[in-house]
This record gives structure tokens, sequence and C-alpha cells, in this order.
């Protein structure tokens, strides 16, 4: 049952390499249209290769598009918030395989840590019992409600999320996508 994510993360990972390398010189994505060759980085990529050199990181971005997106997820570190843990995720990451002494054509790291591990999402049935007996599970949940203007509203810090403090904030009706600044993303 974990190799199937695990296979799927894989595939989907190689698949853009894949694309290149039997692409030739011309290897562009269909999407993109004649003369956004750059678009996606595959000048910088085949300037690396032909130089022979690594490619320098890329930089760590949260805002994409203009602004238009903004990723929140908070930077995955070994003292991250977990839960039920006061230490934090610990060595969550490991370079399991390596390409660097030739005995494999890709890296391969492993990912260990809670669901409940840094900047997440819960399903309705992570807290209601019949939800979750009925299958509504993270993968069930509509990415559209998930990507879109969000409202971001600060809990205060010393305060779980109740009913009573949810009343508190006054959060309009109609507002589709809420997001909580609480003591955890500060953390």
């Amino acid at each position: 049952m974990e190799l199937a994510p695990l296979l799927l993360v894989t595939l989907l990972l190689g698949l853009p390499a894949v694309a290149l390398a039997s692409g030739g010189e011309t290897a562009v994505h269909p999407g993109y249209a004649h003369g956004m060759e750059e678009a996606c980085g595959v000048a910088e990529v085949e300037a690396a290769e032909t130089a022979a050199l690594p490619a320098p990181a890329p930089e760590r971005r949260e805002e994409f598009d203009g602004g238009r997106i903004v990723d929140i997820s908070h930077y995955y570190r070994e003292d991250m918030p977990a839960w039920e843990s006061a230490e934090g995720t610990g060595g969550f990451l490991r370079l399991a395989r390596s390409m660097r002494n030739g005995s494999d054509i890709a890296n391969f790291s492993e990912l260990r840590l809670t669901a409940h591990s840094g900047t997440h999402v819960d399903a309705p049935g992570h807290v209601f019992e019949h939800y979750y007996n009925v299958g509504f599970d993270v993968d069930t949940l509509d990415l559209a409600v998930l990507n879109g203007p969000a409202l971001l509203v600060d809990v205060p810090r010393d305060k779980n999320i109740t009913a009573d403090v949810m009343a508190s904030l006054h959060i309009l009706k109609g507002v589709r996508r809420v997001l909580f600044r609480t003591l955890n993303t500060d953390r």
C-alpha cells in the first residue's frame, strides 16, 4: 500500500527527465507555444549539462506567477512542529540510494514523517467519525476548494480554535477559504 504513492511520485518526478532526454535538441513541452522553450528552464538545464558543471540551486520562493499563487507551506526541517512531538520531526529525510558513485540512475530519497507534520490539511474524516467511515479522506478533497483567494485570520496565540474563538473572529458569511495564523505558524 505504501509502495503505490512512492512509485507514483517516482514516476511523476522521472517523466520530465525522460521527456527531455528522448526529445532531442528541440524537446519542448507541447503545452508551450513556439518560442517559450525557456519557460521551464530547458535552456538552463541544457547549458548546465553541456558545461559538465552542476546547475546552481534554484531559488526557493513563496510567490509564483506575479503573486497570483502563494505557497503557504513551511520549509521542512528537523525541528519543525509535529503532532505529539516536542522535538519536531527529527531525521525525516534520507538519501537511500545515490547517483554519486555511479551505482544508480537516479537519487532515491525516503521521506518519513507523520501526516500532522508541518503545513497540512485535514479532511472531514479526520475529525468526524461518520465522514471517516464513508471515506472522506484527503485524496477525496476537491483541489478547487483548496486553491484560490483566501482570508487570512490571526488567531490569538494562546487559544485553540474552538466555536467561541471562531465566533470572536467575526468571519463574514460567504467567505470560501480561511487560513488561520496560529502559534504553529510562528514555530
